[in-house]
């Protein structure tokens, strides 16, 4: 049955593992379905062994491993032993999981093999213990002390979420059971999750979008089934095997995903697609709609320091197709004026996050959390502290929100501030661009100079033309440099600090 209204109440993190049937799946993973049944008893077993380890209450946890069983396990074990759970993207190296295993203080490192092998004997405190993913299981069941649901604070820190270090060190996102919890409560309500939804998890555990197809799926008592994919055809094959109703991407997924041909076994059982991590083009709508016409697609938009804050209400899509739509349940979302006055309708500000969704700041990191968790403004219904987001959207006469750009992101040529999206969109729309990234690079007359790193057709003339069609004079990219492939950061996002990098100086 479908999940009808949002409980407001958060409850322990580890209670997810309560949700379901008895004898239905929970987990599919290579080889082996978990029923819920066995859910509940593999994370009280986990949990039991963590527990017995002796550690402190509040110590991280780390694990940098593929999905499975126990990356896809331990956020609720950790959280059941009074742990707290730091989950390390398996695509990062050595110096980057050295900063976050030593920045975070973990005690306990649990991951690949292989990758635990290629640690130097300093990039872990002496007091971590590292442990391997197969004997980690075998000590698990021979310790054979399973615990009962916890009684945790749903206050209490939970996991720390490093952020993909984009500009500067990867921060530690403080999130507490409370945090994750009606994460998940929101999102299985606004997306209509049922018991009898299959949810394929592709994105990273370590992200918190990643994460959540977890841990809403399963507050719906649906099945998850994790996927590390090497090719788009690997998301296909596995929609059709396991009769996927609901997958989430991010833009340069479903790029490469509108590329291929779905077959129709892959297609019929689809009910939902979901979109975070950067906007969706008109033109990625229209595809999308038209490759799964069936099914509804949820625009969405959120930062790791406060979840989720906006959705798109589906029915809404084709008519407002570049909308952020409004805010998601549990969350209250502003748009506060340069004057710190609420924007009117049409007027640019600053997206504002208030409510129990915030997170609690940056783990040992003061200065940052004070230049990004403030107090709310005094208009919120929620108070208390909120995330100012730095993020610029406008909100029109119907409350639908939309985006315009970063603040620290947005290119300033000849005194006029321009949005790096709308470059982006009108290069895509042209139809020589299948992927677009517009860059602002110093220059002496302008101030900044428009730089467009493109992936398409090599038309630059045609390319040229559309955009003079389509954009005034001070919005022309000054450079169009052509990419076989754009450099994605760990969470399949562009790498914009990358395409900077190779920018000639």
């Amino acid at each position: 049955m479908p999940v009808h209204a949002p409980d407001p109440v958060p409850y322990p993190l580890d209670h997810l593992a309560l949700r379901g049937r008895d004898d239905d799946a929970a987990l599919v993973l290579r080889g082996q379905v978990l029923s819920w049944k066995d859910l509940r008893s593999r994370v009280a077993l986990l949990a039991g062994w963590l527990a017995m380890l002796g550690l402190e209450p509040g110590a991280r946890v780390a694990t940098w491993a593929a999905k499975g069983e126990l990356t896809c396990l331990i956020p609720l074990a950790a959280a059941r032993a009074g742990l707290v759970h730091v989950p390390v993207n398996p695509l990062l190296k050595r110096a980057q999981v050295s900063h976050i295993v030593t920045d975070s203080g973990a005690r306990l490192l649990i991951g690949t093999e292989a990758r635990l092998a290629s640690l130097e004997p300093d990039d872990c405190p002496a007091d971590c213990k590292l442990l391997g993913e197969r004997d980690t299981w075998t000590v698990v069941e021979t310790a054979n002390n399973p615990v009962d649901p916890s009684t945790a604070d749903p206050a209490a820190l939970a996991a720390i979420l490093y952020t993909s270090g984009s500009t500067g060190r990867p921060k530690g996102v403080m999130l507490s059971h409370a945090n994750l919890w009606l994460g998940a409560v929101s999102v299985a309500h606004y997306l209509g999750l049922q018991r009898d939804d299959v949810t394929l998890a592709v994105l990273p555990l370590s992200f918190d979008y990643g994460q959540n197809q977890l841990l809403s799926t399963w507050y719906a008592g649906g099945s998850a089934v994790p996927l590390d994919y090497l090719a788009p055809r690997d998301v296909i094959k596995a929609c059709a095997r396991h009769s996927v109703t609901t997958l989430a991407a991010v833009p340069p997924l479903w790029v490469q995903l509108v590329e291929q041909d779905w077959p129709v076994e892959a297609v019929s059982a689809m009910r939902r697609l979901t979109n975070s991590g950067g906007a969706l083009t008109s033109d990625m709508v229209l595809k999308l709609r038209t490759m799964f016409p069936q099914s509804r697609l949820f625009p969405m938009y959120g930062l790791t320091e406060a979840f989720r804050s906006t959705f798109l209400d589906p029915d809404l899509v084709d008519s407002h197709p570049t909308s952020m739509g409004e805010a998601i349940p549990f969350a209250e979302i502003l748009v506060i004026n340069d004057a710190g006055e609420l924007a009117a309708p049409g007027e640019e500000g600053e997206l504002v996050h208030c409510g129990p969704l915030v997170a609690q700041g940056y783990w040992q990191d003061p200065a940052r959390t004070d230049e990004r968790f403030r107090p709310a403004p005094p208009m919120s219904h929620y108070g208390g502290m909120a995330v100012w987001s730095g993020d610029r959207v406008v909100r029109d006469e119907a409350g639908l929100h939309y985006f315009v750009g970063r603040r620290d992101a947005m290119i300033k040529s000849a005194g006029n501030r321009i949005s790096p999206a709308e470059v982006e969109e009108a290069a895509i729309a042209s139809g020589h661009a299948v992927e677009a990234a517009a860059l602002g690079v110093p220059d002496e007359r302008l101030g900044q100079a428009i730089h467009l790193v493109v992936r398409g057709s090599r038309d630059e003339a045609g390319l040229r033309e559309a955009l003079r069609r389509e954009l005034p004079n001070f919005m022309q990219p000054a450079v169009i440099r052509w990419v076989a492939t754009m450099p994605l950061n760990p969470n399949g996002k562009i790498d914009r600090t990358a395409l900077a990098e190779q920018v000639p100086a």
